[in-house]
């Protein structure tokens, strides 16, 4: 299909297009336009994204700009694409992946002059769709779109969600039919590693080449060879994770092809959040033996990057002296990562500065939370108020535990200009985080038309920190009946 077969060209819309990608060489991508759909209409828009990419809100909202988030008509320098890269999946490597489903309209630079793609996901058919029909249904963009913002406002560096609009059309999924829908998806690129593994499995050096200079402009313009592009995405790689841990998030398909080489939470599947704590909890319906489960996540980054490094090794000179310094960055993820896991849970206890013990007074709180299956988010956000004894069916263990956390607060001097325990707790804990049973219960709404449910719980997660009156039963771990065990691609 030519580049602008589809969608329609030409509108009143104007967004200030400069598309990098799309000047890279074209083998890196295939040029596809959008597929038009029936009957459009806007689930949700995100107007302070949207102010921020230099693009009003209410012409987004405009005929026009429904339009344009359906994919049915092509603003003026639009350069539609689907990237290609590959991946390996559940640890096999499929060397042709690509954006199967999704199409990269354009680049803008926002406020802070950071390039930022505008991607339709779900918007039909591409080189790369393998067989499949290129859509989205509605219940996995209401979850991409609730989720990715509810990360953003949590710290952890993600793509976002600019609009999620319905297409009036009927797709058929395992489940038999479903709504169609599209999620308008904004990131800083979308650039993986399984992106870097598609030419190295083809032996196109000079596409990684190309690749690795785009990337090092784009993401980490102080990396100036695959090296230090390699150490820049480790790092970032490492400090995300620790991210996913402190808030017990669970990505779910941990593959090389949703590894950002930028370090950011990318492609939200089957994703979750734990309610009780089990290091070993496993949500995706697809990932039979846990290889993806939440204690295994900081090694399957280490084996992501060591994947990330061998697609890097054409440009690292000489093999065996290539190989053994790659190792070698390989090898520094888990100091950074332990470092950044140490200081995400010392700020979740409010710990101020560093001692001998504090490693064992964390674990010791989390296998605690593990034998009872104490609920993540509130057994830590409890801690400001005073309540997390009640996650607890047997507090006497917490109440010895408590007893050291106390010594060690009382242990450390406070310096000048501190907020209060109380105050420092509260900033690094959530009160309210993404919980499966209620974003089933808006997809659940969703699908009869009733969008106040997601309309709420997206306004409430928020401002995930502050305690929200009408919003207490947001803040609740699920009663019996409302616990969810699987999550599903559902694409």
């Amino acid at each position: 299909m030519g580049p602008h077969s589809g969608a329609a060209v030409g509108m009143s819309l104007r967004i200030a297009f400069d598309n990098s990608f799309a000047r890279l060489p074209d083998r890196l991508f295939a040029p596809q336009s959008p597929t038009p759909v029936p009957n459009p209409d806007l689930i949700a828009l995100n107007a302070p994204l949207a102010r921020s990419l230099g693009l009003d809100p209410a012409e987004l909202a405009s005929a026009d700009g429904l339009a344009m988030l359906s994919g049915n008509t092509l603003p003026a320098g639009a350069q539609p694409l689907a990237q290609a890269y590959a991946g390996h999946q559940f640890g096999g490597f499929v060397p042709q992946l690509g954006d199967g489903r999704a199409i990269l309209l354009g680049e803008v630079i926002d406020d802070h002059g950071t390039r930022q793609d505008i991607q339709l996901k779900g918007a039909g058919r591409t080189p790369f769709s393998r067989g499949g029909d290129g859509r989205a249904w509605l219940g996995p963009v209401m979850r991409e779109y609730l989720v990715s913002e509810a990360m953003h406002v949590l710290g952890v560096p993600t793509t976002r969600a600019l609009a999620a609009v319905t297409t009036g059309a009927t797709i058929l999924r395992d489940t038999g039919p479903v709504p169609g829908a599209i999620l308008t998806r904004v990131a800083p690129s979308h650039i993986r590693v399984g992106t870097f593994q598609y030419f190295a499995v083809r032996q196109d050096t000079a596409a990684l080449e190309a690749l690795l200079a785009y990337s090092c402009t784009r993401h980490f313009p102080t990396a100036h060879d695959a090296f230090s592009l390699l150490q820049a995405t480790i790092t970032a790689q490492a400090h995300l994770i620790a991210q996913w841990m402190g808030l017990g998030f669970i990505h779910g398909v941990m593959n090389t092809d949703n590894a950002h080489i930028g370090g950011l939470t990318i492609d939200y599947g089957p994703c979750a959040f734990m309610d009780g704590y089990n290091p070993n909890q496993v949500f995706s319906s697809i990932d039979h033996m846990g290889r993806y489960a939440y204690a295994n996540q900081p090694q399957i980054a280490v084996w992501n990057m060591a994947q990330f490094a061998t697609a890097l090794l054409p440009l690292m000179g000489p093999r065996d002296a290539a190989i053994e310094r790659a190792t070698e960055i390989v090898h520094t993820f888990p100091t950074l990562y332990e470092t950044a896991w140490a200081a995400k849970f010392r700020a979740k206890l409010g710990l101020i500065g560093e001692d001998a013990g504090d490693i064992a007074l964390i674990d010791d709180f989390l296998a605690l939370m593990a034998t009872e299956n104490a609920d993540f988010t509130r057994s830590f956000r409890g801690l400001a108020n005073g309540t997390t004894w009640a996650e607890f069916k047997d507090p006497a263990g917490f109440e010895i535990w408590n007893a050291r956390w106390q010594a060690r607060l009382a242990s450390t001097p406070t310096p000048p200009n501190t907020p209060p325990l109380e105050q420092r707790l509260a900033t690094a804990n959530p009160a309210y985080i993404p919980r499966n049973h209620q974003i089933a219960a808006a997809i659940t709404a969703g699908l009869s038309g009733d969008f106040a449910p997601f309309h709420r719980i997206a306004a409430v997660w928020a401002r995930p920190y502050e305690t929200q009156p009408g919003a207490e039963d947001l803040a609740l771990s699920p009663a019996p009946n409302q616990v969810v065990h699987a999550t599903f691609c559902g694409t």
